[in-house]
């Protein structure tokens, strides 16, 4: 059995340290305070964020680094894209050489526009340059912690990291692939967020199957515009990390960015909408990055460029729609 820490007690950090504990690793959750994880800890269960479901009996909670990171193989990092950096610092000095580092964030910093891998190496001694990895593709963390078969991928530039991360997270119930695409799993889960709010606009509308099919599928175009612009390959974009996620997160209730949608759609402003929310929603932030990658790179992304106008410019979701369908026909 495999020695797993898992930092930020999150939806998706407690999915993944609690179903890595049911096959049987040691898995140590890490707490931003002790406060925090006797919250955690007491109740065995996570109240704000995954309310029902019971934790692993021999999951342990900790606020300790030292003691969280202890002969840990593999690092599990599932915190907010706007938190990643701070984290990277912190756990800088206290991390084994020998650890193997999974970011499972989906998104892109504020500022910078890096890739959560890109931020890690930024922070972590250059000795990690071929020990992070990346997950991402279609998980939904409640339907997962509920045991529903799930897929995944994990990218890294060098095969062996990611087989050796593969080897041990596989289950019955989380299929685990692996990818040497690490620009491409990271940009396809970031930029999906920001066609999943779209996907939530067109909901909130009632616009029907038809808009909500036609969106997903050119928003899935641009995005792998802006991918291969920046540098991944064409077929990632049809996988799991791409295709699969896009679904998932454009069609589900459950999906964070497709509620920011749905409640854009009624007028409520962005702020307002976060500020009301218990969990990040990563696609607002990418929005803005992704704009501004797509700008640099001259990169044409329609559906982007709209929400980032309803996000952040008061568009109303009625001119959105009129200005995304009278724009000038041309070859798909």
């Amino acid at each position: 059995m495999a020695t797993i820490s898992v930092i930020g007690p999150t939806s998706w950090g407690t999915t993944l340290a609690t179903i890595n504990a049911r096959e049987g690793h040691h898995v140590t959750l890490i707490a931003r305070s002790e406060r925090e994880a006797r919250s955690l800890d007491q109740p065995r269960e996570n109240i704000r964020f995954l309310p029902g479901t019971t934790l692993p009996a021999n999951l342990k909670i900790t606020s300790s680094l030292d003691d969280g990171l202890e002969r840990a193989e593999i690092l599990i990092l599932a915190v907010p894209s706007s938190t990643l950096r701070q984290n990277a610092k912190t756990i800088r000095d206290s991390l084994d050489s020998q650890t193997t580092v999974v970011t499972a964030t989906k998104g892109l910093e504020v500022g910078s526009r890096k890739r959560m891998s890109e931020v890690l190496l930024d922070e972590l001694p250059s000795s990690f340059a071929n020990r992070v990895c990346a997950l991402s593709g279609p998980n939904l963390a409640r339907e997962i912690v509920l045991g529903k078969p799930a897929s995944t991928v994990l990218a890294s530039p060098n095969v062996d990291t990611a087989k050796f991360v593969q080897s041990i997270m596989n289950s019955p119930t989380f299929r685990v692939y692996t990818n040497t695409d690490m620009v491409g799993v990271e940009l396809a889960g970031a930029l999906k967020n920001i066609i999943a709010i779209g996907a939530g606009i067109a909901d909130g509308l009632q616009l029907g199957d038809n808009s909500k099919a036609g969106l997903m599928t050119r928003g899935l175009a641009e995005i792998t515009r802006l991918g291969i612009a920046a540098g991944a390959k064409l077929e990632t974009f049809a996988g799991l990390a791409g295709m699969g996620d896009l679904i998932a997160t454009c069609s589900s209730t459950l999906s964070r960015n497709h509620q920011v949608g749905v409640e854009l759609a009624k007028g409520i402003h962005r702020k307002e909408i976060l500020a009301k929310m218990h969990h990040v929603a990563e696609g607002v932030d990418t929005t803005a990055a992704a704009r501004s990658m797509a700008h640099d790179l001259k990169v044409d992304m329609p559906i982007t460029e709209t929400t980032y106008q309803m996000l952040f410019e008061g568009l109303s979701a009625d001119h959105a729609v009129t200005r995304l369908m009278d724009r000038r026909p041309v070859s798909e």
